[in-house]
C-alpha cells in the first residue's frame, strides 16, 4: 500500500480535510477522499463483472468485502485453492478491502459478543466469530487490505460495556496481527461507542501496534438512514480528515427505487428543489412515482453514466413497477456514478481551497431541507 497527502484544507487555522493518492496492490492510483463500493461476496449487489467497466474508473476500483459472506456457499478453503478472491472473481485490477461488518446483512450483535469473539447477525443466523476463525477466512480470501476484528457497540450502552468493547478490540487486534498473512495490509479497529474518552483510549492503544491505517468502527450502528444522512456524514467525515469511506447508501437507494439527482457542481450545490408529490427532495427522486410514467428524459440530463445515456425515467419506472431486476442494475449504475461524482467534487473543493465554504453551504442547505420536511409533516 502506498499513500501520500497532496493538499490540505484548513479549518480555523488547523489542517483538517485533505486529498491524497492511494494505491493498493494492482489497483490503479486513486485520489482520496474515496468511496469503497459495497459488495455481496466481492461484487456490487446488482452489477455483474461485465458491467463494471460502465462505472467511472479508477474511482470505482475499491471494493468493500465482508469475510462473513463466505460463511455460506463456496467455502473459504475452496477460494484459497483457487488463489484468492481476486482470481476467483477475475478482478485483478481492483482493490479489495475486507471488514467484518457490511451494514446490510452482517450486523454486529453486541449483546451476544463475549471475550472470545464478536457476534454478528448473518444470513446463516447469529454467529460468534473468534479472531483465529476470522483470520483463517482473511488468509483464504487474500484481500489487499483488512480491518481487525472489533467489538462494536451502539451509542446507548453503558460506560462499562464501552470499556469492555475497547479492551476486547485491542486484545483481538494483537491476536489478528499475530496471525496475519504475508502481503495483506492491516488496519486497526477503533471503537468506543459514543464515549469520547474510550475512543481516545482505543486510538492511543492502536497507534502503538504495527498497523498501516485505522478503521473507525461503530458509526451508524443502531441508527436509521434518516438519523444519519449519508451525504452529510460523508462531508463531516472528510472535514475530520477521513480518507476512505465504506457505505451501504447506494444499496439502500437502489433497492428503494431512488435515483440521486443533486447538482455535482459544488460551486452551485444549493438546489431550489422543493418537496412535492413527485417523491423528490434536494438529493434524490423516487422513480416508482406515477409522475415519471411518461417522462422521456434521463434521470440527470448532464450525467454521462450508461443509464442516463441510454434510458429514460419512464423506462425505469416501468421496470420498477413490473419488478424487473434490470431496474436495480440501471439504478445502481447511476447512483454509483453520481455518488462517486460527489466525492470528486469534494476533492476539487479541497484542492481549490474552498472546502470550508462548500461544507458550510452544504450543511446549511441540508438543515433547511430537514426543517421543510418537519413543517410538511
Amino acid at each position: 500500500m502506498k499513500f501520500s497527502v497532496k493538499a490540505w484544507s484548513t479549518s480555523k487555522g488547523n489542517p483538517a480535510a485533505r486529498t491524497g493518492v492511494f494505491q493498493l496492490g494492482n489497483c490503479p492510483q486513486i485520489e482520496t477522499p474515496a468511496l469503497l463500493l459495497s459488495t455481496r461476496k466481492g461484487l456490487p449487489h446488482f452489477i455483474s463483472p461485465d458491467l463494471l467497466p460502465s462505472l467511472p474508473l479508477p474511482d470505482s476500483s475499491l471494493l468493500h468485502v465482508s469475510p462473513l459472506h463466505f460463511m455460506e456457499g463456496i467455502s473459504s478453503k475452496t477460494i484459497s485453492s483457487i488463489g484468492g478472491l481476486h482470481k476467483m472473481l477475475g478482478l485483478h485490477d481492483f482493490g479489495l478491502a475486507a471488514v467484518a461488518r457490511d451494514s446490510i446483512q452482517c450486523l454486529p450483535e453486541s449483546s451476544a459478543s463475549n471475550k472470545l469473539g464478536a457476534s454478528f447477525e448473518t444470513p446463516c443466523g447469529r454467529l460468534l466469530i473468534k479472531p483465529a476463525e476470522y483470520m483463517g477466512i482473511i488468509s483464504s480470501l487474500r484481500p489487499n487490505l483488512w480491518a481487525t476484528l472489533a467489538d462494536e457497540v451502539p451509542a446507548w450502552v453503558s460506560k462499562k460495556r464501552n470499556k469492555n468493547s475497547v479492551d476486547r478490540t485491542v486484545k483481538w487486534l494483537d491476536e489478528c496481527v499475530a496471525l496475519s498473512p504475508a502481503g495483506g495490509v492491516a488496519f486497526g479497529a477503533i471503537v468506543g461507542g459514543s464515549d469520547v474518552e474510550e475512543r481516545r483510549r482505543c486510538a492511543q492503544e492502536v497507534v502503538k501496534r504495527n498497523v498501516s491505517g485505522y478503521w473507525i468502527g461503530g458509526f451508524g450502528f443502531g441508527e436509521s438512514t434518516d438519523e444519519r444522512p449519508a451525504l452529510l456524514s460523508a462531508v463531516t467525515g472528510v472535514a475530520a480528515g477521513i480518507d476512505l469511506f465504506d457505505s451501504s447508501y447506494i444499496y439502500h437507494l437502489t433497492i428503494g427505487g431512488f435515483a440521486l439527482t443533486f447538482p455535482l457542481d459544488n460551486k452551485t450545490y444549493a438546489s431550489d428543489l422543493k418537496l412535492t408529490g413527485m417523491g423528490i427532495d434536494q438529493t434524490k427522486i423516487n422513480l416508482k412515482a406515477t409522475v415519471y410514467r411518461k417522462d422521456a428524459t434521463p434521470i440527470v440530463e448532464s450525467c454521462s453514466c450508461y443509464t442516463c445515456q441510454n434510458h429514460t425515467k419512464a423506462y425505469i419506472n416501468h421496470l420498477l413497477n413490473v419488478h424487473e431486476m434490470l431496474a436495480q442494475i440501471l439504478l445502481e449504475i447511476h447512483n454509483t456514478h453520481h455518488y462517486l461524482g460527489f466525492f470528486r467534487s469534494i476533492r476539487e473543493a479541497i484542492k481549490e481551497g474552498r472546502f470550508e465554504k462548500f461544507r458550510e453551504m452544504f450543511v446549511e442547505k441540508r438543515r433547511n431541507h430537514l426543517a421543510e420536511v418537519a413543517v410538511c409533516a
